[in-house]
């Protein structure tokens, strides 16, 4: 994000149906030729040398003990499919659902299942590990299971493995000729502990705690312009009051108080964000955050004046709010939720913002777009004059999980999830919601790898990664319900070789929290998954949570995604996120930094509350998903396209910044802009920011295109809708009702 070109901030006065698990595949008579069949194929297999065998350490599961939730017959025991004979087979009762385990015996590091289908497999299953026959965690799922022979690659310690049916391809039970379980001991460490301290960067100060302030600055003098260092800093202040506090934070820096309420910790100060390091211009204070305090600011106004990645939540200020830098410069933000501004909010030079579930004394003005929803004392809705555009609630929401302290214990709190929020959640007592004490995390510490971090995940734990940077080599896989995997410091994950970052299985209510993806130089498929392609189970009651993760490619150095996140999990809430194609910094240009596509949804009724998508070789966001619905985008398309040519689109000029697929009937959207910034060639056209089918159920509000100072032009806004941007003049063309 860079400022656009005007000669000075503008101010404005105040004034249905649902996809679920597809069907199961037609039920095939089972004869005595096709048993015969697969009886002759199977034997033939073993003339075969077994490549999978082969890439596996070792056979674990063979001739170990074996149970079964039941079996058809006789001959068909559950010791039949770890004989090693592809004769023998074990088959389940006809009936949903059916299991199979393994004893191995000892804990072991299991890579690899090799499951062998007779005729009767399944479509759905789940493969699970356990330490103790009791507690499973899923390591491997599908609901497209093909049958015959797959070689699943997984990852985790364990003793005990089965395979967890729950849809049959026939109307037969399920039938293995050989599950097989590969890998090596675990290296006699035994299970990795939970808890455990926080690290060098998590700096935890109290109110007797002698020069604190003297601390901060330090801090700040080595973060304040460090937009691509390695520094991270998580800041902690134990429930008190402090005294002459003021915070100002650099890049990378997360200041949080330790209480269960923002009141618990008073600072008799301020949290400043400030853009002295460039020259009075906001727009790229970026990768920072401040989180439940409350602020005594010392004048009567806290300053907040920020870019992307800056998320403000359960924050009560107790008095005014100010989002603009000194001077008044230009500020591209930003997010707050859950906070409490007894005040009023001065936007002033901010292009957008978008408030979520929080309570207001007032609003000063808006230049292009701000967003509320469910937030008490919010302007009413007026968009484009003013740009206000007004929810009065939120549909779904769910707050961050955060840590604190109980007693001397640390915690985590993970909120409940709320329907039609409105105001904070601390408001009106205790919270809602969980809390898990920090023996039940992995405390994941910089030189952890990729392999240990899913260790501790196969074992049940959750994650918290303190400040740093980590290198993975294999995705980390997060299999199991209502795991909470939260970041400090803005704790970095860097996937090295083209591997994917990170893998959500489809599970209820994980929680992704509070970390940065960073593309490595070889290009990666996808960065950050939540759930595997062809995803249906219905996670409304619980779903999974992606809040405060950012994706960077390039910026730091050269990094390649072809598609950055992909959300296949239906009901998932992505809620305040930036995925940002490098326009500055290190490795960037169009081919060195290549992005193709920044998200795409194929999950049904996923929400996204404050998506910020940017700069993408093609399309931004991409909707497949049924009943989506976005409250609040940004966007930026790709300063750097070199001409008209290299964002051709068939016949359409440009890629639209957030395109729905022709195949959605449901979608809907609220305050959302795209502007052009053309660096490299001014006369490029794009024909619009935003496509979408005509259907009534595909419905947009309050929509604006900005072409920066004439850096090239939208000719609409939606589709053929919408006047041109006009001239030089950085006037938005807005549409505030499609279709």
């Amino acid at each position: 994000m860079h400022a656009p070109p005007l000669a000075s901030p503008v101010f404005r006065r105040p004034s249905p149906a649902r996809r679920r698990p597809a069907a199961r595949r037609p039920a095939s008579r089972r004869g005595l030729a096709a048993s015969l069949a697969a009886t002759l194929i199977a034997s033939l297999l073993l003339l075969i040398p077994g490549t999978s065998a082969q890439a596996a350490p070792t056979l674990l599961s063979q001739g170990k003990p074996v149970t079964a939730s039941s079996q058809e017959n006789g001959g068909t025991p559950a010791t039949g499919a770890v004989d090693g004979d592809n004769g023998t087979r074990w088959s389940s009762a006809a009936s949903d659902p059916q299991w199979i385990q393994v004893d191995l015996g000892a804990t072991a590091a299991v890579s690899q299942i090799v499951l062998r289908w007779e005729t009767a497999y399944a479509t759905a299953y789940r493969i699970e590990f356990s330490a103790n026959g009791t507690n499973w965690t899923t390591a491997y799922s599908t609901t497209t299971g093909p049958g015959g022979t797959e070689t699943l690659n997984v990852s985790g310690n364990a003793r005990y493995v089965r395979v967890y049916g729950t849809a049959r391809a026939t109307q037969w039970g399920y039938s293995l000729w050989e599950f097989q379980v590969f890998g090596g001991t675990s290296g006699g460490g035994g299970p990795l502990p939970g808890g455990g301290d926080l690290g060098p960067n998590v700096v935890v100060f109290d109110p007797s705690t002698p020069n604190i302030q003297g601390r901060l600055d330090e801090i700040f003098r080595q973060q304040e312009s460090a937009q691509f260092g390695s520094g991270r800093y998580q800041l902690l202040f134990k429930p008190g009051t402090y005294n002459n506090i003021n915070a100002q934070l650099g890049f990378y820096t997360s200041i949080s108080g330790l209480g269960l309420s923002p009141d618990d910790t008073t600072f008799n100060g301020d949290v400043t964000v400030d853009a002295g390091w460039f020259n009075g211009n906001a727009t790229q204070n970026f990768w920072r955050s401040a989180e439940n305090l409350a602020l005594n600011p010392v004048n009567g106004t806290n300053r907040w004046a920020v870019a992307q990645a800056a998320p403000f939540r359960r924050m009560h200020v107790r008095g005014g709010l100010n989002l603009a830098p000194n001077g008044y410069g230009w500020a591209s933000g930003g997010y707050i939720a859950d906070s409490r501004i007894d005040g009023t909010v001065g936007p002033y030079s901010q292009q957008q913002w978008y408030t979520r579930d929080s309570s207001v004394g007032g609003w000063t003005n808006g230049v292009w777009n701000m967003t509320f929803s469910g937030v008490e004392g919010a302007p009413a809705q007026s968009f484009p004059n003013p740009p206000y555009t007004t929810l009065n609630n939120t549909p779904v929401s769910r707050e961050k999980p955060f840590l604190y302290l109980d007693g001397n214990a640390y915690k985590v709190f993970v909120p409940a999830k709320r329907t039609n929020a409105r105001g904070t959640t601390w408001g009106n007592g205790a919270p809602q919601g969980q809390s898990l004490p920090l023996d039940q995390f992995y405390v994941v510490k910089p030189g952890a790898t990729a392999a240990t971090i899913n260790q501790a995940l196969a074992q049940g734990l959750n994650l918290l990664f303190t400040p740093g940077i980590y290198h993975v080599d294999q995705p980390i896989n997060v299999n199991r319900a209502n795991t909470v995997v939260l970041g400090l410091g803005l704790a970095t994950i860097v996937p090295d070789n083209g591997v994917t970052a990170m893998k959500v299985a489809d599970v209820d209510g994980v929680k992704l929290a509070g970390f940065l993806i960073d593309a490595g130089p070889v290009n990666s498929p996808t960065l950050l998954e939540v759930g595997p392609q062809g995803a249906s189970a219905d996670h409304s009651a619980n779903p999974t949570t992606v809040q405060d993760v950012f994706i960077r490619i390039g910026g730091a150095g050269p990094g390649k995604a072809t598609t950055s996140m992909v959300v296949n999990s239906d009901d998932t809430i992505i809620d305040h996120t930036w995925v940002w194609r490098a326009d500055h910094g290190a490795g960037v240009g169009w081919e060195t930094n290549r992005a193709d596509y920044g998200i795409r949804v194929n999950g049904d009724d996923v929400l996204a509350t404050g998506l910020f998508v940017e700069h993408f070789n093609k399309y931004d966001v991409e909707w497949y998903g049924e009943n989506g619905r976005t409250i609040f985008f940004q966007n930026e398309k790709a300063y750097d396209a070199p001409d008209q040519a290299a964002i051709q689109n068939g016949s359409i000029k440009g890629y639209a910044a957030y395109k729905v697929a022709d195949t959605v009937n449901n979608h809907e959207g609220w305050g959302m802009g795209s502007y052009c910034n053309y660096t490299s060639d001014s006369t490029i056209q794009q024909d619009h920011g935003f496509q979408a089918p005509v259907k009534p159920g595909v419905r947009f509000h309050d929509l604006l295109v900005v072409s920066l100072g004439g850096m090239g032009q939208y000719n609409h806004v939606i589709n053929s809708i919408g006047s041109p941007t006009s001239g030089t003049s950085t006037v938005p063309s807005t549409v505030t009702s499609f279709p």
